[in-house]
């Protein structure tokens, strides 16, 4: 082998090697999107029929219904695990009143898909929802933005020449999610009866933010007790994370806290506004104090901090609760310069791996 066929060597090496790793991804890639759509169909169909069989007993005796849900949540919850309480049966039996016909149900999508479309009240919305989300592949997100975001009836109000832009908009505004999202659809564990791993839910920057911020409250040395992390809510059915909870002693109330990625939004303000009241309504015991929220906004050139509080609290808030919480600015501080020493430290290990 001359000089030459030395040096060519590792440059076919790798290639083979890219080669070979490229393949073995596909496989894998190919068998979760088949082991997902798998699990979802089943979860699809025997969720189903379980409506069907729920609506064929209770008929039209309300009464004797709840009876009937109570008596099958205890005992499905026994051996099945979570993920048929009362409330759940109840969506499934919604499920096939909804979609009565069996042949018709759109076997791409997930359980997720079908909870969001079951919202709809107008059938017409429900059925161009559906085909859509099929025909573009919509994630569970893409869906829900396009219905939050009133797709349906922009298009219909826009011009053909603009058709196509407000189409594509949904792939900038909220991109698709990773195959791993087995692992982190509640639903799908429910069903298979596996334990949830919430640090899923969070990217690897939100996870290092929350960390630091965690650390940060706790040092501040004004009350401040951990709680929980992605504290996961169940309402009607849906669920929902929140980012950190704490216990302030001193004051005697919860402390919510919600991470958002990118710009504030009022739908943002609105989403730990109802983390506050759900926790006023369920959570705080006799006693305790009115709930805070605390809504972090983390986009690069925007970052700020907002705190929450229920209308008939804010003096109470004002004049007791600031003199041992740290104030909008300390928090968007805290968060800018952490996420710049986070963004810094990620860009060295990237170079390093170079």
């Amino acid at each position: 082998m001359n000089e030459h066929d030395n040096a060519m060597q590792p440059l076919i090496m790798d290639e083979l090697d890219t080669n070979l790793y490229q393949g073995i991804r596909n496989t894998l890639a190919e068998a979760r999107s088949k082991a997902y759509s798998a699990v979802n169909s089943a979860m699809v169909e025997a969720y189903w029929e379980i409506g069907k069989q729920i609506d064929k007993a209770v008929g039209e005796r309300a009464e004797y219904g709840k009876g009937l849900l109570k008596y099958l949540a205890g005992q499905l919850t026994a051996e099945f695990g979570k993920g048929f309480n009362e409330s759940s049966l109840r969506r499934m039996r919604q499920f096939f009143k909804t979609f009565p016909n069996r042949a018709a149900l759109w076997h791409e999508l997930s359980w997720s898909h079908y909870r969001l479309l079951m919202k709809l009240e107008d059938d017409s919305r429900r059925e161009f929802y559906g085909r859509e989300c099929v025909e573009s592949a919509w994630s569970v997100r893409q869906l829900e933005r396009q219905i939050n975001s009133f797709y349906y009836e922009r298009l219909l109000a826009t011009k053909k020449s603009g058709v196509e832009s407000v189409k594509n908009e949904i792939h900038a505004l909220e991109p698709k999610t990773s195959p791993d999202y087995i692992l982190k659809d509640p639903y799908v564990l429910e069903f298979l009866d596996l334990k949830e791993n919430r640090d899923y839910h969070e990217s690897d920057l939100e996870q290092a933010l929350i960390d630091k911020l965690q650390e940060f409250l706790l040092e501040l040395g004004k009350g401040f007790s951990f709680v929980a992390r992605q504290k996961r809510i169940t309402i009607e059915g849906d669920h929902y994370y929140i980012d950190l909870v704490f216990y302030n002693y001193i004051l005697k109330c919860f402390v919510v806290i919600d991470l958002k990625a990118g710009k504030l939004t009022y739908q943002d303000i609105g989403q730990i506004d109802f983390y506050v009241r759900y926790f006023e309504d369920n959570v705080k015991l006799q006693g305790d104090n009115p709930t805070i929220g605390i809504v972090l906004c983390t986009d690069k050139n925007d970052t700020m901090a907002k705190y929450s509080v229920l209308s008939e609290n804010e003096n109470l808030f004002a004049s007791k609760y600031m003199l041992y919480l740290p104030t909008e600015e300390e928090l968007t501080h805290e968060l800018k310069r952490e996420r710049e020493i986070i963004e810094r430290k990620n860009a060295l290990d990237e170079e390093a791996e170079r």
